[in-house]
């Protein structure tokens, strides 16, 4: 599972890593996002800007938009087979940006630990996305993150990971018609390319949104 990560880049950064022309009115720095919310992300019919879609896929069929707050993940191995997800499996992915996400360990409680790559570069999950027209015609985009089986990073933290996607398949993901090609995309990411570390039980409540979020715990 993938419930919440971070997106707190400057504008520059982001427009020069993904060649996106961004609206500084409606960007700001994320440091806990959590489902529900709108959250930045690339989609296949808009490629060169940013889009906020609501974190929760809403299937174009539902009678209530309520349903997106079960749908914030799908799962890579059935996610073509699944009435809500293979559609926009099909026709309806994007890129869901982001420079680092989080898990619980489960001990004795559990512990929140932040995961980015190792040089803190960003990132990109490999989501789907859909639009739901509610009774009153206003439009909602929404989108789920696909995960997949921990890497050898994540499996002592978690039992499941967001597919991340190495820089140079993220063209494929967003524009590849292939469903082997695009199956093939959804692998655990190298763990050797991706550092992890314990934060603050801040991160706890979406309503904490703030660089204290990602600082690593002191454990001295």
């Amino acid at each position: 599972m993938c419930g919440r990560f971070s997106f707190s880049p400057l504008t520059k950064i982001i427009e020069e890593r993904f060649n996106v022309i961004i609206d500084k009115t409606d960007y700001k720095p994320r440091y806990n996002c959590a489902p529900s919310q709108n959250l930045a992300v690339i989609s296949n019919v808009s490629q060169g800007k940013l889009s906020y879609f609501r974190w929760g896929l809403i299937p174009f069929w539902a009678k209530d938009k309520s349903i997106g707050n079960k749908l914030i993940n799908a799962k890579a191995e059935t996610i073509s087979e699944k009435p809500s997800f293979r559609n926009s499996f099909k026709r309806k992915r994007c890129l869901v940006l982001s420079d680092g996400f989080y898990e619980w360990k489960k001990e004795n409680e559990k512990i929140p630990f932040r995961i980015t790559m190792n040089d803190n570069s960003l990132f990109t999950m490999a989501g789907i996305w859909d639009s739901w027209k509610d009774n009153e015609d206003e439009i909602v985009n929404s989108f789920a993150i696909i995960t997949t089986t921990p890497n050898e990073l994540l499996k002592n933290i978690h039992n499941r990971m967001p597919v991340i996607l190495h820089k140079t398949s993220e063209n494929d993901w967003l524009n590849s018609n292939n469903r082997d090609v695009l199956s093939e995309l959804l692998k655990p990411y190298p763990f050797e390319l991706m550092q992890a570390y314990q934060v603050s039980k801040l991160v706890n409540s979406p309503a904490n949104d703030n660089p204290e979020i990602i600082k690593p715990v002191n454990l001295f």
